[in-house]
């Protein structure tokens, strides 16, 4: 009997503007996130992760001439881009969504990028976790019902990382933030004066019940 493959956990940094920070915070997510997994590589493993950085996947301004919730075969999609880009969420059952806050929203390149498809994403655990001066709680808010809109299974909350503000340090930290420089992020938030330490602990919660959506889902599908 063939065993099933294991299902794939994209992490998506959605900003590619520069500067940015959201490459040194994504990793930061996708390095919390592997701690969690045995080190034992003997052990059998439920999910695989993997980090996706959207400026590694640049997408025009969507150009596609059919609607993508009517296309059910990616080589029917017009532009090398577009399949591409199907190829690649195809291959992943969930996704966490690591997104900053701009003007109280997200980033107009990760609405492009999730309106380029829609039956990629159809039915598959998705989780935000957002970032920026005030914590990117109206980022998160938007994002979760376009993500529904596409049909994807959204935790029942995100977490938003706020940049410390008191102080000489909180106010340091965020000019680095607006220069994109090193921020001194240690992957467990030990580094950097303990920044998003108690935060951390929400995303390891939280991915948690993504993991639980996930697995649900692959038990639903073997029936």
């Amino acid at each position: 009997m063939t065993s099933s493959p294991v299902p794939k956990i994209g992490v998506i940094i959605c900003s590619q503007r520069l500067p940015r920070i959201g490459d040194q915070i994504g990793t930061l997510i996708y390095k919390t996130l592997t701690s969690l997994q045995p080190t034992d590589t003997s052990a059998s493993q439920s999910y695989t992760l993997s980090l996706i950085d959207l400026a590694d996947h640049p997408l025009p301004f969507f150009n596609e001439p059919i609607i993508p919730q009517m296309i059910t075969n990616p080589a029917d999609y017009h532009h090398a881009h577009t399949r591409a880009w199907s190829a690649l969420i195809s291959s992943h059952a969930a996704f966490v969504f690591v997104t900053p806050q701009y003007n109280w929203s997200f980033p107009a390149n990760l609405k492009n990028a999730v309106d380029y498809l829609f039956n990629e994403w159809v039915g598959k655990p998705a989780m935000i976790v957002s970032y920026g001066g005030h914590g990117g709680g109206h980022s998160a808010a938007q994002l979760t019902q376009v993500l529904k809109a596409v049909r994807m299974r959204v935790v029942s909350r995100s977490v938003g990382l706020m940049f410390p503000k008191d102080g000489s340090d909180g106010r340091e930290f965020t000019k680095k933030a607006f220069r994109g420089v090193d921020l001194g992020l240690g992957w467990d938030g030990e580094e950097g004066k303990g920044v998003w330490k108690k935060e951390m602990e929400d995303v390891k919660e939280v991915f948690g019940e993504l993991v639980g959506m996930l697995q649900t889902g692959v038990e639903e599908k073997g029936k």
